[in-house]
């Protein structure tokens, strides 16, 4: 069985793995002094002082319960902005007027935006190539939801998710070819880093303050503005699938996109349930049909069936022990779908 759980101290040389196999994830840059204040971030965040969104970053672990291995993170920011503003290109259509020649004209334009006080987002999702089979990838991003499902002061009413944008075979992203680099002259690679690990000044010191017109860029630049990695294309469909939709925002240094929700409108949050665990079946079922969690503050969540019991419900053994749980104790469990 498979485990979602809060990160650890412990876990850092996974973390390092796990964070030089992502190719490229802002949130996750390969520095070993950056992602130990990440779990130190992470720690702090599940102080059960905390009451509402302050800006505290979860960090969550897939692990192998058989095995004790670590093959995948998943994260949540309470809020996005504070100290550290959040930058995106809004797309915005301007609208060009001349009646004597009966010209009406709506030209799409990229504004840059600086949030301070954002919306909560789902962050950091990674899984290891060689374990994306079964429902491990729907496991570690929706474990997520029951743990905003369970502490829902500590989100705002909205959770956005930035996803990574496209880039070819090559690995060039188009966008920053034709846009970021006349600005930045260096490679993508290393503005992602650097606003990964925080420093974000050369952002608001570089990037142009005027509107960028994008039928002036080339079309196979206009082609990826809000297109995902190909990567990506799985957890773009999740989340549409819990509910989230496209915005007008895209990533100023990929140009990803930018999918949002209201939080209590999640399919996962939305169907959330709670029942006293009242009987244990000794085997774990083959296709589990809910995700279920502990709905502690020392998460756990992980994939069982739910069957009706007098005055609660049955899971099984395995589950039981994955979440800490016992006969007597209330969990939190919403359908997978």
């Amino acid at each position: 069985m498979f485990t979602v759980r809060p990160i650890r101290e412990s876990d850092l040389p996974d973390l390092v793995f796990l964070a030089n196999a992502t190719g490229g994830l802002t949130t996750l840059p390969p520095d070993e002094d950056f992602l130990g204040g990440r779990i130190a971030d992470s720690l702090r965040a599940f102080n059960p002082r905390v009451k509402r969104p302050g800006g505290e970053y979860y960090l969550f672990v897939l692990e192998d319960s058989a095995t004790g291995e670590i093959i995948g993170t998943s994260g949540i920011a309470s809020r996005v902005g504070g100290f550290d503003p959040c930058y995106s290109y809004e797309i915005r259509a301007e609208k060009f007027t001349h009646l004597p020649l009966k010209i009406e004209k709506e030209i799409a334009t990229l504004h840059l935006k600086r949030e301070h006080r954002g919306p909560s987002e789902v962050c950091s999702l990674f899984l290891r190539p060689d374990r994306r089979q079964g429902r491990n990838g729907r496991l570690l991003s929706l474990a997520r939801f029951l743990f905003v499902a369970a502490y829902r002061q500590r989100f705002t009413a909205t959770i956005i998710a930035e996803l990574r944008g496209y880039v070819d075979e090559a690995g060039r992203s188009p966008f920053w070819d034709a846009v970021g680099r006349i600005f930045f002259e260096f490679e993508f690679y290393r503005a992602d880093m650097l606003s990964g690990l925080g420093d974000k000044e050369f952002i608001a010191d570089l990037m142009p303050k005027h509107p960028i017109f994008v039928p002036l860029l080339p079309p196979e630049v206009r082609a990826v503005i809000g297109r995902v990695h190909p990567q990506t294309e799985p957890a773009l469909a999740l989340l549409r699938a819990e509910g989230f939709a496209m915005t007008n925002e895209v990533d100023i240094f990929d140009a990803g996109p930018l999918v949002r929700a209201e939080t209590d409108q999640i399919r996962t949050i939305r169907e959330c349930r709670t029942a006293v665990v009242k009987a244990l079946v000794k085997e774990a079922p083959a296709n589990p049909t809910h995700l279920i969690s502990n709905a502690s503050l020392d998460f756990r969540a992980c994939l069982d069936e739910i069957k009706p019991h007098a005055d609660g419900i049955t899971i099984s053994e395995t589950g039981a022990k994955a979440l800490g749980v016992g006969l007597g104790d209330r969990i939190s469990f919403s359908p997978v779908k």
